[in-house]
């Protein structure tokens, strides 16, 4: 990783504006802890992205998604996901989402540039994870889960909305096991630059597919546009 801003700077100069600067030129915040009041901006040697036209969904997790009773929700709750992704969960005691993430993206998401898919049971939310739109790039920020494969579930009703709504590049930041397996890569950060220039150019809406869209319209987008690859 490569530190681009001290403290001090961070903690006077930044605003959602500012924020929305950075991510056009590739940069992202992250605090050391939930305790810390400080952000450091983040630019990556190497950066993770989900080509969303070789998006891999798993057979199984297909017949998942297809049968849930899982009700998927978009933009409803923007507390309740944050909330759900700074929380301690167990082989996870501390999270770098702090007081000012929370105030800074939810500036964000009453601007309409951070975006949330949530996942429900009935009247609780088990699931979901959240994001920033920026032309036709999307960079997904935390996800969570309560339940086994939510935020998969999540992941995959993001992407769809993602093809849906015209966008080109779906930054994840890292590469992990769990979005390796959906056909997430690691590009070099030059490489990166160029994608999200690119990108940047795109008109695209985050709404274009009807919030309500079921399972079997999801799926649709991700596996029409992997057979016109």
């Amino acid at each position: 990783m490569r530190l681009v801003a001290s403290r001090d700077d961070i903690m006077i100069e930044i605003t959602p504006q500012v924020l929305l600067k950075a991510y056009s030129c590739g940069i992202f915040p992250m605090a050391e802890s939930a305790r810390d009041p400080a952000l450091y901006w983040i630019e990556p040697q190497h950066r993770g992205i989900l080509p969303l036209d070789r998006v891999h969904v798993p057979r199984r997790l297909k017949r998942t998604i297809k049968s849930t009773a899982f009700d998927v929700r978009v933009d409803t709750d923007f507390d309740g996901v944050i909330e759900g992704c700074a929380a301690s969960r167990p082989g996870r005691r501390s999270t770098w989402i702090n007081s000012r993430i929370r105030l800074l993206y939810r500036d964000l998401f009453e601007l309409g540039h951070c975006h949330t898919i949530e996942v429900w049971d009935a009247d609780r939310m088990v699931g979901g994870l959240y994001g920033v739109a920026l032309g036709g790039a999307f960079f997904g920020e935390s996800m969570f889960s309560l339940e086994r494969d939510v935020s998969k579930i999540a992941l995959v009703h993001l992407a769809g909305r993602l093809i849906a709504g015209g966008f080109v590049l779906l930054d994840t930041q890292f590469v992990t096991d769990h979005l390796r397996q959906f056909g997430t890569i690691e590009v070099g950060r030059g490489e990166f630059q160029i994608r999200l220039e690119e990108a940047l150019k795109v008109p695209a809406d985050f709404h274009q597919m009807p919030d309500d869209a079921g399972p079997a319209e999801i799926l649709a987008q991700i596996e029409n546009l992997n057979r016109e690859d």
